[in-house]
Formats: C-alpha cells, sequence, structure tokens
C-alpha cells in the first residue's frame, strides 16, 4: 500500500509563504507524476500545480508567478512553495500521485490522495 503524508499547512497574512510537502512512502516502483489540488468551502477540487517524475511542470492560471512546484525523486517528496499569498488561496490543500505498482509480473498505475491539509490566509 502506499501513503502520502503532507505538511507544511497553517494560517499566514495576505502576501505571506508558506511551504508544503507530501512524501509517498511504501511498495513504489516509480513515481510518474505527483501534484497539489486544492477545495475552497463551496467549490470545487481544483489542480493547482502538477510535475512530472521527468520535471515538466503546470500550473493553474491563478496561481502562475507565485507557486512553484519541485520534485525530490529520491525521497519521493513533492514540494509546493507558495509566495505572495492570498485570502483567495485559502482552502485544503491535497498531495496527488500517479504510482507505478510492481504486482504479479507487471506493472500498474494508482492514484493516491494525501488526506489534506489547511492553508488559510487570513489578516
Amino acid at each position: 500500500q502506499v501513503q502520502l503524508v503532507e505538511s507544511g499547512g497553517g494560517l499566514v497574512q495576505p502576501g505571506g509563504s508558506l511551504r508544503l510537502s507530501c512524501a509517498a512512502s511504501g511498495s513504489i516502483f516509480s513515481i510518474d507524476a505527483m501534484a497539489w489540488y486544492r477545495q475552497a468551502p463551496g467549490k470545487e477540487r481544483e489542480l493547482v500545480a502538477r510535475i512530472t517524475n521527468g520535471g515538466s511542470t503546470n500550473y493553474a492560471d491563478s496561481v502562475k508567478g507565485r507557486f512553484t512546484i519541485s520534485m525530490d525523486n529520491a525521497k519521493n517528496t513533492v514540494y509546493l512553495q507558495m509566495n505572495s499569498l492570498k485570502p483567495e488561496d485559502t482552502a485544503v490543500y491535497y498531495c496527488y500521485a500517479d504510482v507505478a505498482l510492481s504486482s504479479l509480473g507487471g506493472i500498474y498505475t494508482f492514484q493516491y490522495w494525501g488526506q489534506g491539509t489547511q492553508v488559510t490566509v487570513s489578516s
């Protein structure tokens, strides 16, 4: 089984910064991609940023230029550096991973989610 454990959320003032981390553990063959999603109260979950194991990234328009996603392949860990935070960034942030597992002689990719970490931007 695979677990994603997030950390780094909290309360920050507008204009401040936070860094989220998400570490994947378990019987992992490889990680194809990791991402951060967020869900604000009353809204649907949305993609914030995604990174592949090759380093390709994509971002939601609302966070471009403010957020940076990075991944340490050796540690199976993804980071989200969030700068110039705004009140509208307030949400529960979820880590996501496409994980390849070795099973029954084959390699299969499964999707996993973290438990979520609250980010609140308020003065």
